[in-house]
């Protein structure tokens, strides 16, 4: 089974390895989408799908912006998760209503498939109840915003995630990149910058170009300047791999 979300909030399902495709009417045809909209495009896109690999039937989905949707039973039935996030980019009355969350990218811990973490336009966020309920990580260095986050697979206080100014710029801060690590959930994170340019760098990392292996030890990233850096010790290092390739839109370990 296959899942594949598009621009303008479309989830499609394919049950024969991709030869044919079905669009999940069950949450297409929700009152609640006549509310979402796009965050950065014409119409809200569906771009994070996280499939419990304990139990395939349940499937999370990340909307921009339309919050983040929950199945348990392959799309029959959803549910709308994100109670405790806040959009900063809405009226005072509607900040913390899930349905309208800019999503910027949603990653589950393999191991422990009740945790969650989320990039959102304006914070960082954590759950550990499959999304119900979230809790903002306030105490981060650089910057809260950005668009990707990394799960570690097994150790579900790990995460990875890379900064960036805000709204008017989408550049790293200062022009200086860098790759943030918390490994006791939020409450701490270690600025990783050796072998990452600190000074004229412009490179913005994309919601898919952050990709870490099944061991939790190797990591890659690729950017808005055709970039690619990789470390071996869980971004304690990184080596620049290329300068030369177009803009880096997804990264992914492959056995």
């Amino acid at each position: 089974m296959l899942w594949c979300g598009t621009i303008p909030g479309g989830l499609f399902r394919s049950e024969d390895d991709g030869a044919s495709w079905h669009l999940v009417r069950s949450l297409w045809d929700r009152e609640e989408r006549r509310h979402w909209f796009g965050g950065g495009a014409d119409y809200p896109g569906i771009h994070s799908i996280c499939v419990d690999v304990h139990d395939l039937r349940r499937v999370t989905v990340g909307i921009s912006c339309g919050g983040i949707w929950l199945t348990s039973d392959r799309g029959a039935n959803w549910e709308l998760g994100g109670a405790g996030m806040r959009a900063a980019y809405m009226p005072p009355d509607a900040a913390t209503d899930p349905n309208i969350q800019d999503i910027h990218r949603l990653a589950q811990c393999p191991a422990q498939s009740a945790v969650f973490w989320c990039q959102h336009h304006n914070g960082i966020y954590r759950s550990s109840d499959y999304c119900r309920s979230w809790q903002e990580v306030t105490d981060v260095p650089v910057s809260v915003f950005g668009f990707t986050v990394a799960a570690h697979p097994q150790d579900a206080e790990t995460a990875w995630f890379v900064p960036a100014a805000k709204d008017e710029k989408r550049i790293p801060v200062d022009g200086k990149l860098v790759v943030l690590r918390t490994r006791d959930a939020g409450r701490s994170f270690t600025e990783l910058r050796a072998g990452l340019p600190q000074e004229h760098a412009y490179d913005l990392v994309y919601r898919h170009a952050l990709a870490v292996d099944d061991n939790g030890d190797r990591l890659a990233f690729g950017s808005t300047t055709g970039s690619l850096w990789a470390s071996e010790d869980g971004g304690e290092h990184w080596v620049c791999v290329s300068t030369h390739l177009p803009p880096v839109h997804c990264v992914r370990f492959v056995l």
